[in-house]
């Protein structure tokens, strides 16, 4: 049996991954789904200075508090970055990183150095304007491969603006994410925003599965993220 902590991207919480959570506890596995600090149903505590070593700190906390080990520690989009932060601060918690559609970051590196550059100006432009400086608004779910009206209509209540400092603060590594087993899940059925990483990866020597759906796998193809995920866990 293996535990696995789902965390999620931008702008979402913890229940994005209510459909793929109960494929993983029926197949005897023990699941972790938390909502990171400032966003979604806990989007009461969000301030300005939330960023990615709060939300680093959110796991590591669930890790240490419900002392958690052989841990298959999956992160969506740009939760990329704390898989990686919280991997190399608890190594000996983490039996396995998976990066589904994610940032591959390294030491020094922010998630806003890694996106392509349109859509990094794209980003820091919302947040400037539309986010107060410090926000980055949500994205038409159309942009992110998502267009059932039942899958729109389910997420678009529960998005929450994000903060644009946790894409701008830099990861800072000691190196013992390195001695942790990691893979990639690509999703290719959208524009492709982290075909870049996908590469990163390859050139690691990970193994990368594609996945034929678009950026919110969790929602619109949770059987096939379920099924590449226990893969990965045996």
């Amino acid at each position: 049996m293996s535990t696995f902590v789902l965390v999620h991207g931008a702008w979402h919480g913890g229940w994005c991954w209510d459909r793929v959570a109960p494929l993983l506890r029926d197949a005897g596995h023990e699941v972790h789904a938390p909502t990171l600090t400032g966003l979604s149903e806990r989007a009461h505590l969000l301030s300005p200075q939330v960023g990615l070593d709060t939300h680093a700190e959110d796991v590591v906390r669930l890790i240490d508090t419900l002392g958690l080990t052989g841990v298959v520690l999956v992160g969506h989009s740009y939760a990329g970055q704390i898989v990686t932060a919280v991997a190399d601060r608890r190594p000996a918690a983490v039996a396995r990183r998976v990066y589904l559609d994610a940032f591959v970051g390294t030491d020094g590196e922010a998630a806003r150095d890694l996106l392509p550059e349109t859509v990094e100006h794209h980003w820091a432009e919302s947040a400037a304007e539309a986010g107060f400086g410090w926000l980055v608004p949500v994205r038409k779910l159309s942009v992110l491969g998502v267009t059932d009206q039942a899958d729109i209509d389910w997420l678009t209540p529960k998005l929450t603006p994000h903060p644009w400092k946790t894409y701008t603060d830099r990861l800072h590594l000691t190196g013992a994410v390195d001695g942790v087993p990691a893979a990639f899940i690509e999703c290719v059925s959208w524009m492709r925003v982290f075909q870049a990483q996908a590469e990163r990866a390859r050139e690691c020597g990970w193994p990368v599965h594609e996945l034929d759906t678009g950026h919110e796998a969790m929602v619109t193809a949770p059987e096939a993220l379920a099924d590449v995920l226990l893969e990965l866990a045996r």
